[in-house]
């Protein structure tokens, strides 16, 4: 029988918090009443685990993490990926021979580390990440691409860098934010490894919060859906609720207005 009555994971960037800026005090207020209401609390994200950390130990997470879009499931206490759907070595070689050849602004993401591409602009947003949190839970930054990976993340790619993807067989392909197209493996989401998460912890009941494309399989796999305001159509219409947006705290009012009162309701 599980500790936890139930589990609410939530997508980070727009949803938790705005990229770049710590969770605000009311949105850490929800997450206590979570677990004092008996829930498990975790973080259903695009980004690798590398970027999760200081967030995780800020807000106590110790459940798995929902990393690279599902590819990955993380250990937030032993900072590493317990689980991690890598793409097979032909594939990769594709990818790589694709965004160099295309020039694309690409960040390879793996449980080794964070690969910048040739052009990667993304460098800015980690170097600055880095900055600011310990050392022990820093992002490491490979020197290589000799690695194994399962997620990589595109800004801005051309159309025919896409047509050119789309062509790929096996591929799942999403975007998370307003120019920022994520590329893994088939089969892979965040809802298959939401509902892998509760399983494994024999948690009966789960709720999900999302804005974007690349959480639709979080909130459609999870028992009850959270869609932010602002959030992407599709969430918008499978929503059981849907709240304000993330810079109006959102995620505390949807915690507060809806995931607390229908918890109670399931008691």
């Amino acid at each position: 029988m599980s500790n936890y009555r139930f589990l609410v994971a939530s997508d980070m960037d727009y949803t938790l918090l705005m990229p770049g800026t710590p969770v605000s005090s009311e949105n850490k207020k929800a997450i206590d009443a979570i677990r004092r209401a008996g829930g498990a609390f975790t973080l259903a994200t695009g980004r690798s685990f590398y970027l999760t950390g200081s967030y995780a130990r800020d807000l106590d997470v110790t459940v798995p993490l929902i990393t690279s879009n599902g590819a990955a499931i993380s250990d937030p206490v032993k900072f590493c990926d317990v689980e991690s759907v890598d793409f097979p070595d032909e594939i990769l070689k594709q990818l790589f021979d694709l965004f160099v050849s295309e020039g694309v602004d690409a960040t390879g993401y793996s449980s080794d580390g964070i690969y910048y591409l040739p052009g990667c602009s993304r460098s800015k947003f980690i170097d600055a990440y880095n900055s600011s949190v310990p050392s022990d839970i820093k992002a490491v930054i490979l020197d290589s691409a000799d690695h194994t990976f399962n997620k990589f993340l595109l800004i801005s790619p051309s159309t025919s860098v896409v047509e050119k993807l789309n062509a790929i067989p096996g591929l799942q392909i999403v975007s998370s934010a307003k120019n920022f197209l994520d590329v893994m493996m088939g089969g892979t989401s965040k809802g298959l490894a939401l509902q892998k998460i509760a399983s494994s912890l024999d948690i009966p009941v789960t709720f999900a919060l999302g804005d974007s494309e690349n959480d639709l399989s979080l909130l459609e796999c999870a028992d009850h859906a959270v869609a932010m305001g602002g959030s992407d159509p599709e969430l918008l219409r499978i929503a059981d609720y849907v709240s304000s947006d993330c810079e109006s705290d959102g995620f505390a009012q949807a915690v507060n207005e809806f995931i607390l009162p229908t918890a109670a309701r399931l008691a």
